[in-house]
């Protein structure tokens, strides 16, 4: 070790640990309520206001003495747990989380949305319910803290009495009302209504945590209605107490009991409502409750130095030797990684977006997480709580992340992301998945077989469907106006178009390509294509895990279109415009890539693509990309050139939007086959037709595929369900536009006679033959 490496050491080791400010903090706050307890022992400060709340009135000596023992020393172990699960967390690798100037407002407002509920309400029942047990909860604490700092002031400088202590009283009770009923609406959700999410991942952690949580509610207002009752037993006037509109009139339900009675019962409640805040604190690092913490730091840090589409970088593969790649034990992760799983709220929401575990196949995005948080507790120095109990038949043997997740788990994946997109704590399952994909595909070639093939087809003829490189172009043939650039040519085309793939070679998408081409002709768009020089973009190498091959594919595309001068690109397939815009700047590759969804929209806004007669009578669905979609944010886009086109019914599946379902394909899925339960593309399909669309519009190849053949599967033909991309769609609405109008215009050229003609030769009142009855009316009119 060099002394610049020694001293670099020395340094880390004085820097103050994540964990160690666990135990500090926790240790402050230990501090200050056994100072709290002491202060007023000592000064014998008393509110001799008449409307106040004595502080532990009616409360012996000694218990007071172990309230201000117990609950610091509870304080302290809990920091002492935390420490430790940070700890684990720090076995991770570097994560590039810090916050800086840049990111410092965008982190704000994921935190601000995270502690406002703004992600848990995207369920309005789930989340109005976690939000008044949340919000409750808080208002509570404020309220016990605001009568402990009443509790240390001099006389003259106490403020919780009169009209203050009323108006204190009914936020109390308001609180705790809205905090106990949605305990009791959680318990009744869990174990009564049973949602499929919750019911399946239902433990003990459940039972203790709402369990002290309802306890807490109800005991607290069984202590305030027995200190009210007491009160008035006592002969004090207990009137003021009315703005506690839960205790007081619980108290006039105990009116007659006798002094002794009403002491023992209050005493009693309020030495069962520290007990459950007691247990309350004991879990809290122990069980699923930790989220009250872990979630809220998770969404803070859900910023990251890369586009939310984009897979974590590796180095040039091709001049970096690397002992392992990916991820196959519990270090390989990062410490961000390792954060989520203790951040994890076990909600389920993953669970119910999932299509891998809708349609049967073995992959749950939420046992993802769980099992790895499994791994890291088993294989941690210390003794670690997992983040949910777990069977006692399950045993765990060295830090192996492949210990508790199988390999079906990680390739029946489509990476639509919709796990991510769901998650109220922004918890980064699909890296998790993608880093193990990467550890299984070049450290064990891990992989399915038909992968093997895609992947011979990448390597050898540079794109996966194994064909010829010189028919990249040949669906051009017949439109003699696109042309074909070498990149030895300077690029002088405003757009590069590129095709990609599935645009090049798949019979179904070639038509796509051909109408796109006509369509940016129409616009007047100069446009210029590789051809044979165009390469796979390497997408599907990449989320499959083949980093190597998506660099040998990569690499080559960048240099060529740097060498080129090209700055602006055109794409159809979200896939490449995905991996182009967010991914090729790792390796030196930025450029201005449009989608050409987007492209279409800006086209018609500008008036350049002319649609004022574009029309088609007939109603429409639009499946979302995925990675147009959650991978990028481009929703409205696509509505908005379907709806630009006249006389069309636009309809929404079910799922639509960041809800939308994947249609199979992505994550290289497109190159396996689906033998495990329901196909994908098969369920959407059915969604798609329930709609009674008879035109259902994509934005990407893969997409137009798979619901295709979905589609056909239910036994739909094309005149039944047409399955198309948007360009496709578009340019017959323009056509279907230009053929009435040029037969309204023939038929307008048509002399006046011969309609009257018809009738002369029959006679005023005998009917036309049927070839005339269609134009006679119109010719009447018009007369």
């Amino acid at each position: 070790m060099s002394t610049h490496d020694a001293s670099n050491d020395q340094q880390a080791d004085k820097r103050i640990r994540p964990y160690q400010l666990a135990i500090a903090l926790g240790c402050g706050i230990a501090l200050f309520t056994v100072i709290s307890g002491i202060v007023p022992m000592i000064t014998g400060w008393h509110n001799d206001n008449e409307w106040h709340r004595e502080v532990f009135g009616n409360i012996p000596g000694p218990i007071k003495v172990a309230f201000y023992t117990v609950i610091p020393l509870v304080l302290v172990w809990g920091s002492f747990e935390f420490a430790k699960r940070i700890k684990n967390w720090e076995r991770g690798a570097p994560a590039q989380r810090r916050t800086t100037k840049k990111n410092a407002k965008k982190r704000a407002e994921d935190y601000r949305a995270g502690v406002y509920m703004q992600t848990l309400l995207r369920d309005s029942a789930a989340g109005l319910m976690h939000s008044m047990i949340y919000f409750g909860f808080l208002v509570l604490l404020g309220v016990t803290t605001t009568l402990e700092i009443d509790h240390q002031l001099p006389e003259d400088l106490k403020f919780l009495h009169g009209r203050t202590y009323q108006a204190y009283a009914f936020v109390g009770d308001a609180a705790g009302l809205v905090f106990t009923v949605g305990v009791t609406w959680a318990i009744l959700r869990r174990y009564i209504q049973k949602p499929y999410r919750i019911r399946i991942k239902s433990k003990m952690d459940h039972v203790l945590g709402l369990g002290s949580l309802f306890v807490i509610g109800v005991s607290g207002f069984g202590a305030e209605m027995f200190r009210i009752a007491l009160g008035t037993a006592q002969g004090e006037d207990m009137e003021f107490e009315q703005w506690s509109f839960i205790g007081y009139p619980l108290s006039q339900t105990v009116d007659g009991m006798s002094v002794g009675s009403l002491e023992t019962w209050h005493q009693a409640w309020w030495i069962l409502h520290v007990v459950a805040f007691i247990v309350f604190l004991a879990i809290l690092p122990l069980t699923m409750l930790r989220h009250m913490f872990t979630s809220p730091l998770n969404m803070y840090l859900r910023d990251k130095d890369r586009p939310k589409g984009a897979m974590k970088p590796m180095p040039n593969l091709m001049e970096t030797e690397l002992e392992s790649f990916g991820a196959s034990v519990v270090e390989d992760f990062t410490w961000k990684q390792l954060l989520d799983t203790d951040a994890c709220t076990m909600c389920g929401r993953c669970t119910s977006v999932c299509p891998a575990h809708a349609t049967g196949k073995p992959l749950d995005p939420r046992e993802i997480v769980l099992k790895t948080g499994e791994v890291m507790a088993a294989s941690a120095d210390a003794n670690v709580t997992p983040p949910l109990n777990t069977d006692s038949e399950i045993t765990i043997s060295s830090n192996s992340l492949f210990d508790r997740i199988t390999p079906e788990e990680v390739w029946s994946c489509t990476t639509c992301k919709a796990c991510d997109e769901v998650c109220p704590v922004n918890i980064e399952i699909l890296d998790k998945i993608l880093d193990m994909r990467r550890y299984l595909s070049l450290m064990e070639s891990n992989f399915p077989t038909e992968l093997g093939n895609a992947y011979r087809s990448m390597e050898n003829q540079m794109n996966p469907w194994g064909m010829n490189q010189g028919e990249r172009a040949d669906w051009a043939d017949d439109l003699g106006h696109v042309k074909v650039v070498d990149p030895g040519e300077p690029f002088e085309a405003e757009y590069l178009y590129w095709v990609g793939c599935a645009g090049s070679f798949d019979d179904k998408n070639k038509k796509v390509t051909q109408s796109m081409a006509k369509l940016l002709t129409r616009a007047g768009i100069e446009v210029a294509i590789l051809g044979p020089s165009e390469m796979c973009t390497g997408d599907s190498a990449r989320r499959s895990g083949n980093e190597y091959l998506f660099q040998m594919l990569a690499m080559p595309n960048i240099e060529m279109l740097n060498g080129m001068g090209v700055k602006k690109i055109i794409t159809q397939c979200p896939h490449c415009f995905n991996t182009l815009l967010n991914e090729y700047p790792q390796l030196g590759g930025n450029y201005e890539v449009v989608h050409h969804t987007s492209l279409l929209e800006q086209l018609i806004d500008e008036g350049k693509l002319d649609v004022s007669s574009a029309t088609l009578e007939e109603r429409i669905t639009y499946h979302d990309s995925c990675y147009l979609g959650r991978h990028n944010d481009i929703y409205m886009s696509p509505r908005k050139v379907v709806g630009s086109i006249k006389g069309i019914e636009v309809v929404e599946m079910g799922r639509n939007g960041t809800k939308g379902m994947c249609c199979g394909a992505g994550g290289a899925r497109m190159w396996m086959e689906e033998s495990i339960g329901t196909k994908v593309n098969d369920e959407r399909a059915l969604e798609a037709i329930s709609t009674g669309a008879t035109r259902v519009a994509t934005a990407c190849p893969f997409c137009y595929i798979m619901l295709d053949d979905g589609v056909k599967a239910a036994g739909k033909d094309d005149d039944e369900v047409k399955v198309a991309d948007l360009a496709i769609h578009v340019l017959d609405a323009i056509e279907e536009g230009e053929r009435m109008a040029a037969k309204q215009e023939a038929h307008l050229n048509k002399p006046f006679t011969e309609p009257v003609r018809g009738i002369a030769a029959h006679g005023v009142g005998s009917p036309a033959p049927a070839d005339e009855v269609g134009e006679t009316p119109i010719e009447v009119r018009d007369t």
